[in-house]
């Protein structure tokens, strides 16, 4: 599957996992179009991938995803500057368990809007010609820990909402592929947060713990994951895909037993 003249739309988009991504779908010829809430972080990425990919590749635009208007206007921006829209990487996440409906409306509430604006734009259903979705969500589903209750509630909200609406879309025949992607521990600015209190309220007394647990699994680089996103965009057999990356395994999936009466 060529990349070359695609659209992609990353939230959270400018450092991070959504940079690592952007970064390996502009060297694969693909348009993208980030999407982070912090304007200084996302000039200077932007300035920096128009010196390395050269102007006209991507765009930046400054958007908090929990602000529904400002998240349908930047999917709208894309389509009407560059024509037409293949790819939603809804990426934006944040760990505050003192703050925890701000966390449910980042990590879940907007992801979850993100993957219907992308169906709006690229659904079979609209007239639209198809395209992929990839929500991320953590190992944190899978690893739950004392310190980030709310934030493992949310991710694992991303799986079952994601693995349900990939039946839909297969169901409905969207031409839309919806997929999951789990990473465990990643050097991220996110990641660094959880020593804060004003992140995590009461639990930053679990932060030793939480210390240990991440020495014990060992920290993933940005690279890595997007390695993992590629592939998932890549392979065309993929949908409600659950990936796990971790350090012990590497890229990998989990496999889902089958219900039984």
């Amino acid at each position: 599957m060529s990349l070359g003249g695609k659209v992609a739309l990353v939230t959270g988009g400018a450092q991070g996992i959504g940079r690592a991504v952007t970064e390996s779908l502009l060297r694969c010829a693909a348009k993208v179009v980030v999407l982070d809430l912090n304007q200084a972080v996302g000039d200077e990425c932007k300035a920096q991938l128009d010196a390395q990919f050269g102007q006209g590749n991507c765009s930046f635009f400054q958007c908090d995803v929990t602000d529904e208007d400002t998240l349908r206007e930047a999917f709208q921006r894309t389509v009407d500057q560059f024509g037409r829209l293949d790819i939603v990487i809804n990426n934006a996440g944040i760990n505050n368990e003192k703050d925890w409906e701000k966390t449910i409306k980042v990590n879940l509430t907007s992801v979850i809007k993100g993957t219907y604006l992308g169906l709006d734009h690229m659904s079979k259903e609209y007239g639209k010609e198809g395209g992929i979705i990839i929500n991320v969500s953590s190992m944190a589903a899978f690893l739950h820990s004392p310190h980030q209750p709310v934030y493992t509630a949310t991710k694992h909200g991303v799986i079952g909402f994601t693995r349900a609406m990939a039946d839909a879309a297969s169901q409905g025949n969207y031409g839309v592929r919806i997929n999951a992607l789990c990473p465990a521990f990643v050097d991220t600015p996110l990641l660094h947060s959880v020593e804060n209190e004003d992140n995590m309220g009461k639990f930053v007394k679990f932060k030793d713990d939480f210390k240990d647990i991440m020495k014990k699994f060992g920290v993933l680089q940005p690279s890595l994951i997007a390695e993992g996103m590629m592939q998932m965009i890549m392979d065309s057999d993929l949908n409600g895909a659950v990936m796990k990356i971790t350090c012990s395994k590497g890229i990998h999936f989990h496999t889902y037993e089958p219900l039984s009466a």
